[in-house]
């Protein structure tokens, strides 16, 4: 799982925030599963050259969201099924989305040519 995280200190988006969003969407996308154990914060700071303070208000807001389950003396897991981890990958996806969308419409990007970026990117990968 280590090699799936990655943190961009430079981006303006808190290092937590982006730890967080990253776990997230490793759930929802299926790439973690319920009962799946994470590394713990000294792993993944180590891993991500981060604070482990940084790391942990990470996972502790994943823990308040439902995402992820702590238990004394036993390593963090990816909680079971709830309403938490039922979003749909797109759901996560809109705020994204809409801030492209607000972008491309500033610089005069019209549908069919951001339709053809995406494409574009979409096969890069």
């Amino acid at each position: 799982m280590l090699e799936l995280l990655n943190v961009n200190p430079s981006s303006g988006e808190p290092i937590y925030r982006q730890l967080h969003d990253q776990i997230v969407r490793l759930i929802v996308g299926g790439q973690l599963h319920p009962e799946d154990v994470l590394p713990s914060v000294r792993q993944l700071a180590e891993h991500l050259a981060v604070n482990p303070m940084t790391v942990s208000r990470a996972m502790q807001q994943l823990v308040d969201q439902g995402w992820v389950e702590r238990r004394r003396g036993q390593p963090s897991r990816v909680a079971a099924r709830t309403s938490a981890n039922n979003a749909s990958g797109s759901s996560l996806l809109a705020p994204q989305l809409s801030a492209l969308v607000e972008q491309a419409q500033q610089l005069g990007v019209d549908y069919d040519e951001l339709q053809q970026l995406l494409k574009q990117f979409w096969q890069k990968e």
